[in-house]
């Protein structure tokens, strides 16, 4: 899996690409054919965004969270794309 991950009026620092770099671990569980995630952290004014298009075999998925603070964004995030992920798994078998 690549992981890129870039941020708009903020600096990605060591501890937020090591977080977003775990998160992302953690959903390769449900399936292995992950092959290029883009993440994009966002501050404006008060409200930190996370953003990220993931590519899998048979689909591109996108997510975003928004929160006060950039580290629980990005737990959103994760969540929202493992579901996502697990959707898109249970279609593949269904059919």
């Amino acid at each position: 899996m690549q992981l890129t991950v870039s941020g708009h009026h903020i600096d990605v620092t060591d501890g937020l690409r090591k977080h977003v770099e775990d998160k992302f671990e953690k959903l390769q569980r449900h399936i292995d054919h992950i092959t290029n995630v883009d993440v994009t952290l966002v501050v404006e004014k008060a409200s930190h965004k996370a953003e990220a298009n993931l590519h899998v075999s048979g689909a591109d998925l996108f997510a975003s969270a928004e929160s006060d603070d950039m580290y629980a964004a990005i737990d959103a995030l994760a969540d929202k794309l493992d579901r996502q992920i697990i959707k898109h798994k249970e279609k593949q078998r269904g059919h």
